[in-house]
């Protein structure tokens, strides 16, 4: 571990060169680094490795401003041309506590958005009123080279499926089909406000944002059904963004290969993001797909969190050695960097892509 290249002391950020070996043929001399979420627990040590001390994110400006320029420094020294940031409309849902870990997960059986008397009174967003002083302040301050990608946190789907609870969602799509089509065209159009503001943003190098349609089998409701009340959204998404000059990514877990062809042809993402090896590999889907759209991560979780150094180096090299060739491809993990997976392990994934 001693040998490692990271944290880099003299990084040298270049977003235009992470926007062409993602979204062009162009092999670089090493693969772009990509990530999606990292998790304060494995930031926090990084950070302290390179001398800097940690500050909680929340409080006022200040404190605020000292948690966004050690974010900054942490994307920077770590050898990314980007910092990735999300900031979620505030819709309100009641959550199941997620244990020791700070967690908390979405309550499935019934949302607060159930019937047309919740979707009258339930307290909606106002998209103008959100605070972007973090996007604000990123934009202002990042080194030269650098770029942002951001994002509203949370997609249509994951807000319809969270409203109005999953079960009762997969009652309503043939029981309700007008209340569902209400609840997503209403997060949808908000959701369009929010990235109306977004584009607004100078130093913006790509939309990326996270919707999770799938399992591991097959999609959360039925392709149809997301072809109805969610995709167009996307496709909604997609236009603005690249109509502003941007790509368009998008991470989805799960089986979402019954969207592939809608995603492709009709949203016309231009990378996808979220890879785990028992769905399908980074590997095989570059395979079917990479002519047409950036592989970004593949470095699945399982692996990059139990492998030992040499066995991670070879599995991650062999990501590499699957997805450069032929371009459009950055390396990172197949979903994010949770609290469990060990530091030394995201350590020694990145090292092996500057190699």
């Amino acid at each position: 571990m001693n040998n490692l290249r990271v944290p880099l002391t003299h990084p040298r950020p270049d977003a235009e060169a992470f926007l062409r070996a993602v979204t062009t043929p162009w092999e670089p001399s090493r693969p772009r680094l990509v990530e999606y979420i990292v998790n304060s627990p494995v930031m926090r040590p990084i950070l302290e490795m390179i001398g800097r001390e940690w500050v909680a994110p929340g409080g006022d400006r200040r404190q605020q401003a000292a948690y966004l320029d050690n974010f900054i420094a942490f994307w920077l020294h770590l050898g990314y041309d980007f910092v990735r940031l999300e900031i979620a409309l505030p819709f309100p849902r009641p959550n199941r506590p997620g244990g020791d870990h700070g967690r908390a997960y979405a309550e499935t059986a019934l949302g607060p958005v159930a019937t047309w008397e919740d979707f009258e009174e339930y307290p909606w967003p106002d998209p103008d009123a959100l605070d972007f002083f973090p996007y604000e302040y990123i934009d202002s301050h990042m080194p030269d080279g650098m770029g942002m990608m951001a994002c509203h946190g949370g997609g249509v789907f994951e807000h319809l499926s969270a409203l109005m609870g999953y079960e009762r969602l997969c009652v309503a799509l043939y029981e309700d089909p007008d209340l569902v089509a209400a609840v997503s065209t209403r997060v949808g159009e908000l959701m369009e406000r929010y990235y109306r503001r977004l584009l607004e943003l100078d130093r913006l190098i790509a939309v990326f944002p996270g919707d999770d349609m799938g399992f591991h089998s097959a999609t959360l409701i039925s392709p149809e059904h997301l072809e109805r009340y969610t995709l167009p959204w996307h496709k909604r998404f997609a236009e603005m963004t690249h109509a502003s000059g941007r790509p368009y990514f998008l991470h989805s877990c799960g089986n979402v290969l019954g969207i592939m062809p809608v995603l492709l042809d009709r949203v016309r993402i231009d990378a996808k993001h979220s890879f785990e090896d028992a769905i399908i590999s980074a590997a095989d889907f570059k395979k079917r797909y990479g002519d047409r759209i950036g592989i970004l991560g593949g470095v699945d979780v399982d692996k990059l969190t139990r492998l030992e150094e040499c066995e991670l180096r070879k599995y991650v090299r062999g990501v590499i050695d699957a997805c450069a060739p032929g371009g459009r491809f950055a390396l990172g993990s197949g979903n994010s960097i949770p609290d469990y997976v060990p530091v030394e392990n995201y350590l020694v994934m990145l090292d092996e892509a500057l190699r």
